[in-house]
């Protein structure tokens, strides 16, 4: 495949930031925050995305900007004769198909929401009813399969076309309106009566709330924040770094996609922690505050419907914005090691994704009585694999790919990240990433699977 490059810097920095920004930086971030004594885990994870997750990230984009390749390839490009470091290639892309084994099924739930709020299904419903539209959603196979079927078909139809006219333009699109959504959306929240206890809850460092959730426990929740927010392990931003150009240094890329991440996942939480203590509504973590609590929070809201509507559709850019990124990895790929052209390589991977993400669909209604890792149903087990295996090993990967001499080697990476304006990297530094950031790496890995 005729090796594409973003049209502007602009377009790199968006459709990058684009595929770490998704789901998790709205449903996870803010309530652990909360949880963790407000500022006092926002300070930790600040310190670790400085000192753990820009220095994965730049190199994953080192290994795609020298190599030119996706993720096979760009091992095999770089790795010395007769070794085997291209076989994570392998694995990472089967990261990116796992992922969206489920990714694609809560990407349409966002989706479902958006349409629900629109059409005014939640328009003088009681509070107690909310519960139950989820509910319904999730016992229903047909609707679930036809959220996941629209995010699967549009995904794969932006993605066939080249990089410039389909991901590059449609993201610029998707993420200028997340970005004016969220502003919107968090100034309308704290503008709401008893706004500032939710601010105060959510942004004061609380060292008491730290203390008594556990230091330990507020550290090793920072540090898992930090690295899993930015998608890395799996190549989803490697192939980024083989379409960019080299005029500028990797940790100053590298800092500004962390940047917007961090601003989306801060901003979420100026949207969700006012608007709840402003209507007396407990804050919950994952899937119930998203789809329970928060709509009973728009139904109490003069102009919920409205509101529900754009904090929705907000959900879906948010989700569809990681959706296209790593659909475009997984089409790279296929077009780099098999020839396939664009259109073929989209059509085909379309299909598998429709089907290998049928079970995860199933796994709420039909399948619901099938339990697989460790009594978890069928998209907590997609996600274990994926969060506590593939990223953190994969990132391991990675990271001794470019720092030790039988891989590509610290001083062809320093040379790489170092290439073009902005920050450089000391040599110095070799010491921090060949001793200390692996450790790091492990314990986020042991962590994960204990």
């Amino acid at each position: 495949m005729e090796k594409k490059n973003f049209k502007t810097q602009l377009g790199f920095i968006l459709v990058s930031a684009g595929c770490a920004i998704g789901i998790g930086n709205v449903w996870k971030f803010p309530y652990i925050t909360g949880v963790y004594g407000g500022g006092v885990f926002v300070l930790f994870y600040l310190l670790f995305l400085v000192i753990m997750g820009i220095p994965v990230l730049s190199m994953e984009l080192a290994v795609g900007r020298a190599s030119r390749k996706s993720a096979v390839g760009g091992y095999k490009a770089l790795e010395k004769p007769g070794s085997k470091w291209h076989v994570h290639g392998w694995f990472a892309i089967a990261g990116c198909y796992l992922l969206m084994m489920y990714y694609t099924t809560v990407s349409g739930w966002m989706l479902l929401y958006f349409i629900k709020f629109l059409t005014g299904t939640f328009t003088g419903m009681s509070l107690d009813a909310t519960a139950g539209v989820f509910g319904a959603m999730l016992s229903n196979p047909t609707e679930m399969a036809l959220g996941m079927m629209l995010t699967v078909v549009a995904g794969f139809l932006v993605c066939s076309f080249e990089l410039q006219s389909g991901l590059e333009r449609v993201t610029k699109i998707i993420m200028v309106g997340l970005l004016a959504l969220i502003v919107i959306l968090a100034v309308h929240s704290m503008t709401l009566p008893g706004a500032k206890e939710g601010l105060a809850f959510y942004l004061l460092p609380d060292f008491n709330r730290a203390v008594e959730a556990g230091i330990f426990q507020v550290i090793m929740g920072a540090m898992n924040q930090a690295f899993f927010t930015l998608s890395l392990g799996v190549a989803a931003m490697e192939i980024f770094g083989s379409y960019m150009s080299k005029n500028n240094s990797l940790f100053k890329e590298s800092a500004i996609i962390t940047g917007l991440d961090t601003f989306v996942a801060i901003v979420s939480g100026l949207i969700i922690f006012p608007a709840i203590f402003s209507y007396g509504i407990s804050p919950d973590a994952g899937p119930s505050l998203i789809f329970i609590t928060l709509p009973k929070v728009f139904i109490n809201m003069a102009g919920g419907r409205i509101w529900g509507t754009l904090f929705f559709l907000f959900m879906t850019f948010a989700s569809f914005s990681t959706v296209i990124a790593v659909f475009e990895n997984i089409i790279a790929t296929s077009c780099d090691n098999w020839g396939w052209n664009r259109k073929k390589a989209a059509l085909t991977n379309c299909m598998i994704i429709l089907l290998a993400s049928l079970p995860c669909v199933f796994g709420y209604n039909i399948w619901s009585n099938l339990h697989l890792i460790g009594g978890r149903d069928v998209l907590d087990s997609e996600d274990f694999i994926v969060s506590n295996l593939l990223l953190p090993i994969g990132s391991l990967v990675y990271l001794l790919f470019c720092t030790c001499k039988w891989g590509w080697g610290w001083d062809n990476y320093l040379k790489e990240a170092n290439t073009g304006k902005g920050f450089k990297l000391s040599p110095k530094m070799g010491i921090y990433f060949k001793f200390i950031l692996p450790v790091l790496l492990l314990v986020i890995l042991i962590a994960g699977l204990v």
